[in-house]
């Protein structure tokens, strides 16, 4: 399992990584980890195209899943099985947005110990038509150390987090089901995601090599805009439709 991790995850990365230093980078590792990211976002771009769409359709099938709380609140069989028949009527399946992420796991954990090895100049892993450098040198941008932790750019990373999660939530009040003191689900997910993981981003990243928080701040800034451009779209053919429909019944 650690070879096939290896070859088919780390390796390529690691490659990648170093072409881009070498060639188009002009030996600037910050410039290199932020091409490598948009590398990265390309290849999983139908991943992520997929995750965003569900996510929308969840926070549109929203207000519906509070008004069957409301009307079946005492009995808990009976809004489970028609919160099931929504989601199939809608085609909409609950978990879908959560498939894509996972998928992404082994990316993130190979683009770790990429890091973690370049920082310390182990590229025993390079190919031999790539050409391993005598070392990388980590000062990006003529200031910037990226081998060690860096504090501001956990920060940056943490705030982009915040503006990516901030998107996705519905300014609204959540519905609570009568004589029931419970936020909804969504509602709660929503909070956690928008407040508490971005806390989680700056805590976990003031503790990592700066190379690897900017290409997750790098990484975050360009999901954020990749979604902020499938609500727009959606948005904008919600809008379209409507409008058709209102022409139909004239």
């Amino acid at each position: 399992m650690t070879y096939l991790f290896s070859v088919i995850f780390y390796e390529p990365i690691l490659n990648l990584l170093i072409f881009l230093y070498k060639t188009i980078a002009l030996q600037d590792f910050g410039l290199a980890i932020i091409l490598l990211t948009l590398a990265i976002k390309l290849i999983l771009w139908p991943l992520n195209q997929s995750a965003i769409k569900s996510q929308k359709e969840l926070q549109d099938l929203q207000p519906k899943i509070d008004e069957l709380k409301k009307k079946y609140a005492t009995d808990k069989m009976a809004l489970s099985q028609a919160t099931m028949a929504l989601y199939k009527d809608n085609k909409t399946n609950p978990f879908s947005s959560c498939l894509p992420l996972l998928i992404q796991l082994p990316v993130l954990i190979a683009v770790y110990s990429v890091f973690r090895n370049v920082a310390n100049n182990n590229l025993d892993k390079v190919y031999s038509f790539v050409g391993k450098p005598e070392f990388i040198n980590t000062i990006s941008f003529g200031f910037l150390n990226l081998g060690k932790p860096n504090v501001y750019l956990a920060v940056l990373a943490g705030l982009a987090q915040f503006w990516q999660a901030k998107m996705m939530i519905v300014n609204k009040p959540a519905i609570k089901s009568p004589g029931s003191n419970d936020e909804s689900m969504a509602a709660i997910m929503n909070k956690q995601m928008l407040y508490f993981m971005p806390l989680v981003t700056v805590f976990i990243g003031i503790s990592l090599p700066g190379g690897l928080t900017l290409y997750w701040f790098v990484l975050t800034i360009f999901t954020a805009l990749q979604q902020l451009y499938v609500l727009r779209k959606s948005n904008s053919s919600e809008k379209n439709n409507q409008a058709l429909e209102g022409e139909i019944i004239k």
